[in-house]
């Protein structure tokens, strides 16, 4: 799970956006330093933002910030602290990992499609729909799960393409916004060495 900071841009605020929503139905309650956000409609919660996040939380870096578990606790703290009651009970296992690709088979309704089996570590394979030209089984690649948030700002969610249920992407390194990434279309295939299920920096 990704939270934001940007002291220069934003001001000593750490961002923590959970859903999106409609800006113009967004109620907002206060609790000490921290706002809450959710729907005006159903209630439900759209994120938080702590503002002198820095008095607060040990934020390490600017932009775009991996929650650590240490870092969650320091928000729970605060909200504790200031009668906020929310549980904050947050995936923080990787959302960009090495993936296997077990099983490719060419989508039933979309001849430019496959369906891919991959392998991405613990869990049970996730299939997912790609439409790169070189997507092959025996590849190992960059898998983007349900919940990441791609540079685009893209947020990850399952999806049906075409009729069949896709529950992640297989990232290009155009996608992940790599230096110096090809202009062709294609998956980023990744050297034997990397292991299977571990997160992917970039």
């Amino acid at each position: 799970m990704d939270v934001f900071y940007n002291a220069n841009g934003v001001g000593d605020v750490l961002l923590v956006p959970l859903a999106e929503g409609d800006r113009e139905q967004v109620k907002v309650e206060t609790f000490g330093p921290v706002a809450k956000m959710s729907s005006a409609t159903d209630g439900k919660v759209l994120g938080y933002n702590i503002f002198d996040a820095s008095k607060y939380v040990d934020v390490a870096g600017n932009g775009k910030i991996t929650l650590t578990e240490p870092m969650l606790t320091q928000i729970k703290q605060v909200f504790e602290d200031n009668q906020l009651n929310d549980a904050l009970d947050f995936d923080l296992s990787p959302k960009f990992v090495v993936g296997y690709v077990l099983e490719k088979s060419p989508h039933e309704n979309a001849d430019k499609l496959s369906v891919c089996q991959v392998d991405v570590g613990e869990e049970a394979p996730l299939q997912i729909v790609c439409g790169a030209p070189n997507i092959d089984a025996g590849q190992k690649v960059v898998v983007a799960k349900i919940g990441a948030v791609m540079p685009s700002g893209l947020r990850i969610k399952p999806s049906t393409l075409r009729g069949v249920p896709s529950n992640g992407m297989i990232c290009s390194q155009k996608e992940l916004n790599l230096p110096n990434a090809p202009e062709e279309k294609g998956i980023y295939v990744l050297e034997e060495s990397f292991t299977v299920g571990q997160a992917f920096e970039f």
